[in-house]
């Protein structure tokens, strides 16, 4: 089963209210430009509700955990991967917190559990 990495492709970050492209579409072309762990697909999303924290992304599967991370940037690319490998290897979605990119301890919004 795959890890699904949804990024959201309409997040502003507050310096750049007006900015084309917005900075959720390069932080998606950022990931899109590398490549993908093992077990991970990349999800362009128009929005996670998560519009007051910068950019976000969210990773989900079938019976795992559902996170959603922030305050995120292009720059975070490399520990963006390295945190969705980390899930996609997990049975449940729960990834060992020193095991987690520091942006993954620090910068987590949400934790949905499975669906049933």
């Amino acid at each position: 089963m795959r890890a699904i990495l949804h990024v959201c492709t309409t997040c502003r970050a507050e310096a750049a209210a007006g900015d084309d492209p917005r900075p959720g579409a390069l932080l998606h072309d950022a990931l899109a430009g590398a490549a993908l762990p093992d077990g991970v697909e990349l999800r362009p999303v128009e929005c996670l509700s998560a519009c007051s924290q910068g950019c976000s992304v969210a990773l989900s599967a079938p019976g795992k955990w559902t996170y959603v991370y922030g305050r995120l940037t292009p720059e975070n690319a490399t520990d963006i991967l390295t945190g969705a490998a980390a899930y996609a290897a997990t049975a449940d979605g729960l990834v060992p917190w020193r095991e987690r990119p520091v942006i993954f301890r620090k910068q987590s919004l949400a934790r949905i559990p499975p669906q049933e």
